[in-house]
């Protein structure tokens, strides 16, 4: 057993959740912007504008999504080039085979996939053939097995919560919102998960309204303390940052949850706010802004023109009620003594 872990640890394997949980699928919510995303916003734009280029730009990216998150995951997890290169094609396998629920099958045959082509590679002098062969066989007959029923019951379990939103949308804008929001700021990918749900229309708007509650509340809460840069880096950024001082001291987490609990159901029963652009989008939040982007898209592609109500319900329930909110909530908790001087500055 000694050997075995020796071995293990040579070839860079490390069996634990951080690895495959959170580095894995943080890369994965990277490939998925560097493709179907960024394609999606490209060709939005080619669109709106009139450039048939950008829209086959934009098209080709789109297409690119498996690969691009099987190199994403393989990178993530330190592979040898030999292995990563070979992860395009498993991810093309995994995506073209998982249908609606393709990034999810991805993520999972990637990983495995991954580590089945380290285990072997510089172990033989053909490692040229032998790296690669591994790597892709393992990758795509896993696809061919796994990708088809992993994409149903994704995009099941997807459809459920979209349908249950539009049949219970007060209910169910506060779960989706408050978990959407708690996912994106541990260190977890919430685009990952949305992406792998497909996670849009209503309960995508809910997401984003979570998302966005956490990202511009913290940014706004901890303005005393981190002053403009942590207003951007946790407004633009990500709210992870506060991960450490959330450790510290959990009550600095109520308002922008509470937040979120408020303005889920503000965006599903009164703004009727949908994401029905990319599934990714719902879990971005005010990253990038990519979260508005993705309602916009939505609106491209579903509707004539968007509404001044539209404009308005993306303002308030993205940036203007988080920040009222957390904020009031927060010097509540300030008042209480339950949040102390220094406790939301960033490290």
């Amino acid at each position: 057993m000694g050997k075995f872990k020796a071995f293990l640890q040579k070839q860079d394997i490390q069996l634990s959740a951080k690895r495959y949980f959170i580095d894995a699928m943080g890369a994965m919510a990277q490939g998925l912007f560097s493709s179907l995303l960024i394609g999606t916003i490209i060709k939005t734009l080619g669109q709106q504008i009139g450039v048939d280029l950008l829209v086959r730009v934009g098209d080709f990216a789109f297409k690119m999504c498996g690969p691009a998150i099987a190199v994403a995951i393989g990178y993530a997890l330190h592979a040898a080039p030999l292995v990563l290169f070979s992860l395009a094609a498993v991810g093309f396998a995994g995506n073209d085979l998982g249908g609606a629920g393709g990034p999810l099958a991805v993520y999972v045959i990637a990983v495995i996939a991954c580590e089945c082509g380290k285990l072997v590679s510089k172990h033989t002098k053909v490692d040229i053939l032998v790296t690669p062969a591994v790597t892709t066989l393992v990758g795509v007959l896993l696809a061919i097995l796994i990708a088809p029923p992993i994409g149903e019951a994704a995009g099941y379990v997807g459809d459920l919560i979209m349908m249950a939103t539009k049949l219970q949308p007060f209910y169910m804008g506060i779960l989706v919102s408050v978990l959407a929001g708690v996912a994106l700021t541990l260190p977890i990918s919430s685009a990952a998960i949305c992406a792998a749900l497909g996670l849009t229309g209503l309960a995508g708007g809910a997401a984003v309204a979570g998302c966005c509650a956490q990202m511009v509340g913290f940014a706004v809460m901890s303005f005393r303390e981190n002053r403009w840069g942590g207003l951007v880096s946790q407004g633009i950024g990500t709210s992870m940052l506060q991960m450490p001082n959330i450790i510290k001291n959990p009550l600095i987490w109520i308002p922008p949850i509470l937040t979120s609990a408020i303005t889920g159901p503000l965006a599903t029963c009164v703004f009727h706010l949908e994401n029905n652009g990319p599934a990714v989008a719902s879990g971005m939040g005010t990253c990038g802004f990519v979260g508005q982007i993705g309602v916009y898209t939505g609106w491209v592609e579903t509707k004539a023109a968007p509404t001044a109500m539209d404009w308005v319900g993306l303002a308030l329930i993205c940036f203007v009620l988080p920040a009222v909110i957390s904020l009031a909530l927060c010097e509540l908790e300030r008042k209480l003594g339950w949040i102390q001087k220094d406790d939301l500055k960033l490290p």
